[in-house]
Formats: structure tokens, sequence, C-alpha cells
């Protein structure tokens, strides 16, 4: 007879949630007080981890600040040497707070068609490993990004030939990469939905299998986000039981906890591929110069859909059923249930993307951020309990299960 143990995920927030805790100012003359502050604001709000994020200086970026649908979130500054120093002053500082790391993140789009700017952003990412490494990290998350200027094969041998050396190097440093898979679609002011080829279960496998042939599968894994599932029509269960029953379900070993809220309104007037014309980024048959009009390019996302900070939608059970919203509860059951992880090794990492809470300001940002933790906290429990009560404490004494629940391939 088993005995009833829940095991619940490890929870972090990842710290673009809030560029601004300490004001560029302060933070461009010491560039590790940000991070000193994102631990202390973490242990404030009872979160035990922060995924720590970094990016190119806006000063050194090849996208314009005003073209960007989110500011730049560079918490962890890289622009100088990060050396033992660098690195016991913020080991200290997770020692004084009781706040780890779950993982390094760097978002950008790794196989840029510019020479010279790919080896840019290829720079930051090892910088960001050697980082990782002092910091006593084991995993760096981010993009595999997309050349549009390549159709998707052709990608694909671009990625054979110049990611698969970042994670033969990642292998070295002992650590994991693990890539969200978010598709983009305003990455760019072309009409390409998918500007980042690691956005689906089908090429994750394809990419893999590449990393395989080259000594490097191990190091190549799924950061899964449900709010890019909901923005491809797709569902947890559904995806998580498709990489099972192909033997793959072993790839996902982390989650970007951010939901997406479908418009209804919008899918009638554009559907699932967005607004593809008279955006604002172009005029004519001209593509728009100024940063601000580019950034139009996001309504091919934006027009049908909104991000959710896990706890702000309403309970919406009809939107479960439709794929258009997350059922969050069927998210964290489905996971252990159809994928190959350990849950209490597992990272459930609270993402902020809502728009209209997307405050700026550490006080009213704080209880918002707080109240989605406890309930990205709450949901989870509620999970593990389920999970063992159900596949654990009855099946060990034979007894049924009741009801069906819901199915993958169904909706």
């Amino acid at each position: 007879m088993t005995e009833f143990k829940p095991r619940p995920m490890k929870l972090s927030v990842l710290t673009a949630a809030l560029q601004e805790l300490t004001p560029r100012e302060q933070r461009e003359a010491d560039p590790d007080l940000a991070v000193e502050e994102w631990l202390e604001f973490a242990r404030q709000m009872d979160c035990p981890h922060i995924e720590l994020s970094t990016a190119l200086h806006p000063s050194e970026s090849d996208v314009p600040a005003a073209a960007l649908l989110d500011p730049v979130a560079n918490t962890l500054d890289l622009r100088q040497p990060f050396g033992p120093k660098r690195a016991a002053r913020l080991r200290h500082a997770m020692q004084a707070t009781g706040v780890g790391l779950s993982d390094l993140a760097y978002f950008d789009n790794m196989l840029a068609s510019d020479d010279s700017v790919r080896r840019k952003k290829h720079e930051l990412m090892l910088r960001v490993f050697d980082a990782a490494v002092l910091l006593g990290t084991d995993a760096v998350t981010g993009f595999v990004g997309r050349n549009p200027l390549l159709e998707m094969d052709a990608n694909l041998a671009m990625f054979e030939q110049v990611f698969v050396p970042l994670l033969k190097e990642a292998k070295a440093r002992g650590l994991t990469f693990r890539v969200e898979q978010c598709p983009m679609p305003g990455w760019n002011i072309t009409d390409k939905w998918h500007n980042n080829i690691a956005y689906a279960p089908g090429p994750w496998i394809a990419l893999h299998r590449i990393c395989e042939r080259h000594g490097v599968g191990d190091q190549f894994r799924i950061h899964y986000d449900p709010s890019h599932a909901i923005l491809m029509g797709q569902d947890s269960r559904s995806v998580f039981q498709y990489l099972k029953d192909a033997g793959y379900n072993f790839l996902i070993n982390g989650f970007h906890v951010k939901g997406q809220v479908i418009d209804s309104r919008g899918i009638s007037g554009w559907g699932y591929g967005g607004q593809t014309m008279q955006r604002g980024d172009w005029h004519g048959a001209r593509p728009s110069t100024d940063p601000v009009e580019q950034q139009n390019a996001w309504k091919k996302q934006t027009v049908f859909c909104e991000h959710e900070l896990p706890g702000t939608a309403r309970h919406d059970p009809l939107a479960y059923l439709q794929n258009r919203t997350v059922d969050w509860l069927d998210h964290q059951l489905a996971a252990r249930e159809l994928l190959d992880i350990a849950p209490d090794d597992t990272f459930l990492v609270v993402e902020h993307e809502y728009p209209k809470a997307r405050i700026q300001d550490k006080a009213r940002l704080k209880p918002i951020l707080a109240g989605s933790i406890a309930f990205t906290r709450a949901i989870d429990a509620a999970a593990a309990a389920m999970y063992s009560l159900q596949h654990e404490v009855l099946a060990s004494q034979g007894i049924a299960v009741q009801g069906v629940g819901r199915e993958a391939y169904r909706s």
C-alpha cells in the first residue's frame, strides 16, 4: 500500500517581470545591484527562486527599444566580465535572502541572418553560460530563433551549423539549454509567423535528432510555456500526449507559467494567422523605418489574444474546452501523468506579460506578483495531491479513479 506523498514543483519568477525594480541609472553604475534587489524582492513575495534574465544592453541591441513589445530585460548586466568576485557577491546575496536561481535566461535570435549580429548574440550567450556556472545553476533558457531569409528546412541546416556548436559549449560546462517555444510572430515586419523554429513538438523532435547526431542530445531540452500552445490552437494535454506517443516525453524539463486568453472577436476577424495587412508597420509597398511603427508587427499576435498572468483571468471551463485559455489544473496534472519528469525537481517559473498589469512600479506590482505566485503554488499543490491520491494511493489498492477527465486530441 502506497502512502499519500504529494510532490509539488519548485517555484521561480522571471526577473523580466519588473525591469525597473532598480532604476537604470543605479544599475548602470553598479551592474549587480539589480540582481541583489530582485533576490530580496522575491523573498518578500515568498518565491524561493528567480529566473535571472539577461539580454544585450539597449545600447548594443540590433532591435531598437521602441520596436519591442516588452522592455529589455538585462537584470544581469554582462557587458563587463563576470568573474569570481561578482559571482561571490551574488552568491552571498542568495544565501542572505534564502532565494536561489532556477536558471539564467537570455531570449534572443540565435539564427539571426546577419553574421556580425549573430556573432554578438552568440558571444553574449557564451558569457551567460559562464555566469551560470559561476552562480551554481545548471541550466540556461532561451530561443533558437530563425533566419527569416530562409525557409524552414534551410533553417534546420543552419541550426546544425551554428546552434549545435553552442550546445557543445553548454556540454563542456555541464549545462542544459532549455528552449522556449514561443513562435515570436512579431519579431520582424514580414508576414512570417514562426520566427523561432522550435515552436512545437514536431520541430522539437527534428531538432533533437540533429543534436543526437552530434552528441549533444542531453543538452537540448524544452522550457514549455502553455501560453504559446494556446496561441497556436493547442492544449497542454495533447502536446504532452504527442510527445509520449513519439517517445520524446523526456524533452520538457521546465515550465513557464503564463497564460494566453484568446479573443473570439479577433479570431473571427483575422483567424489564427493574425493581422496580415494594414498593421501600420508598412506604408504601401515599403516597410516603415520608424521603430515605433515596427512594433505594430506584433498585431500578428495581439489582434486576437492577450497574455495572462496566472490567476488574473476568469475561471472559464468553456474556454478550456475550446483551447482558448490555459486549464491550469489539468496542465499540472498532465505534466505529471504524461511527461518523464521528477515533479519535485522541476521548476515552475512565473512569467509576467499581462499588459494591463505590467506595472514598472515595485509597490504596485508586488501584490499582483505575490498573488500570482500564490495562485501558482496552490494550483500545483492541488495537482500534486490529486496525482498522488489517484495514481499512487488508489492505484496501490486497486481502486478505480472516477470519471473520464480531459482527454488528449479531443476538443
